[in-house]
């Protein structure tokens, strides 16, 4: 009798990693969070876009994301590499289980919708400082140096789906039942995630018990500036996302240019993390990531044509195509990146060098969303679009010139090698 089809062979480096069983704890968790996390952001945009018809205020939403991220960041991450990194997680999560119920009730009753929302949306900024830092350190402690590529494109698998759900779950919790509904799903999403931190076994940190204080925080400063390829992966990808990010946009582009609605948005909004779950399934085959500085230069740049193909179509289809492509460069960069700077950083330094990485990726997504906001209302959505897709070009262009070290950098590279 012939042997079922398996798709992963019982060597797989993939299927290594699903064998242990705080892996899979952690990812399943991850999962859950990433689905409460994206809905969530999904819900705030449009709740906020329905409540004020603002484009300045769709800015000001993430220009209060962003307001936290650098002075928290810094303090969390050198907490992550002092404290139990899964408690982190979880008292974070918490605080955005709040924030969903907090949501929930204050949009059933009305008034004082934009206050509301914004106050939610710092706390739940301040929440993902925590959570970032120690959630990207948890990972590298629960597999070996070799095991770590497949584990990163197993929980980006994981996650992206979870995100790609999320926008599509709220547009039709909220044509069906109404926002209130929609912000009520995050906190029962948000419960899952903790109870199975529960399970996950926190490993120790390597060289952890020092005091929280700015010498702590000034050491994975200094780490990052004397790291040429950690600071530049970090800088291409904050400057490209600050520029090219669409997300701001897509109420605007949802109602008054492709006039797709609710449901039209819900699915611009998860198009993009579509094409990351494509991406993330393709890697599967390769989870032996060699060259990721080089996989990210060609990603960024495949990300900025992306942002300007979007602000240029008027069709509908070739609008979800274009933000598909920008998924499948944004999630081969993030891999990129994510291999780079924790395979590069010892682990007791993982913590802070993350908090920096969340300040990079808390200035390119928020702030991004504040400038391509205020742009957008002094210019028009789609010049701040195509404009941003034109200056994330020139960014690539500009660190390829200035860091040569990271189109070189391979995964065997020493951590304990000078920086360069």
């Amino acid at each position: 009798m012939a042997e079922p089809l398996d798709p992963i062979p019982p060597s797989h480096p993939i299927r290594e990693v699903l064998a242990l069983r705080d892996v899979r704890n952690l990812v399943s968790s991850s999962f859950f969070a990433s689905l409460a996390r994206a809905l969530l952001h999904a819900t705030l945009h449009w709740h906020l876009w329905k409540a004020t018809d603002s484009l300045f205020d769709l800015g000001l939403l993430g220009l209060v994301e962003f307001l936290p991220v650098i002075p928290v960041s810094l303090v969390a991450g050198a907490i992550a590499d002092n404290r139990d990194r899964r408690r982190i997680v979880m008292a974070a999560q918490g605080v955005s289980l709040l924030c969903g119920a907090a949501l929930a009730f204050g949009s059933h009753h009305g008034g004082g919708e934009l206050a509301l929302i914004l106050g939610a949306a710092f706390a739940l900024a301040v929440a993902g400082c925590f959570s970032n830092p120690a959630g990207a350190a948890l990972l590298p402690g629960l597999v070996t140096r070799e095991q770590f590529p497949a584990a990163t494109i197993l929980s980006s698998n994981v996650r992206n789906l979870a995100r790609v759900s999320g926008p599509v779950l709220m547009g039709l919790i909220a044509a069906a039942a109404g926002i209130p509904a929609a912000y009520a799903a995050t906190v029962g999403l948000m419960s899952v995630s903790i109870g199975l931190l529960f399970f996950v076994r926190s490993p120790g940190i390597e060289g952890g018990g020092r005091p929280v204080d700015w010498a702590s925080v000034r050491e994975g400063l200094s780490f990052v500036w004397n790291r040429k390829v950690i600071l530049g992966s970090m800088t291409l990808d904050m400057f490209a996302v600050l520029f090219a990010g669409v997300n701001a946009m897509l109420p605007v582009f949802a109602t008054d240019i492709l006039g797709v609605g609710e449901r039209g948005y819900g699915l611009l909004a998860a198009s993009t993390q579509t094409g990351t779950v494509l991406m993330a399934l393709g890697l599967l085959a390769f989870p032996r990531f060699q060259r990721p500085g080089r996989a990210l230069l060609i990603a960024v740049s495949i990300f900025g044509l992306s942002s300007i193909a979007f602000g240029l179509v008027r069709a509908f289809p070739l609008a979800v195509l274009a933000l598909v492509a920008g998924g499948i460069a944004d999630q081969l960069s993030m891999v990129a990146r994510s291999i780079i700077l924790q395979l590069a950083t010892p682990d007791a330094l993982r913590g802070r060098v993350n908090a920096v990485n969340m300040i990079f990726i808390g200035a390119s997504n928020e702030l991004g969303d504040a400038q391509t906001g205020f742009l957008a209302s002094v210019t028009s959505a789609v010049f701040a679009v195509v404009f941003g897709g034109l200056a994330c070009i020139g960014v690539v262009g500009a660190v390829h010139l200035s860091i040569p070290a990271l189109w070189a950098y391979h995964v065997d590279a020493d951590v304990s090698l000078p920086p360069g």
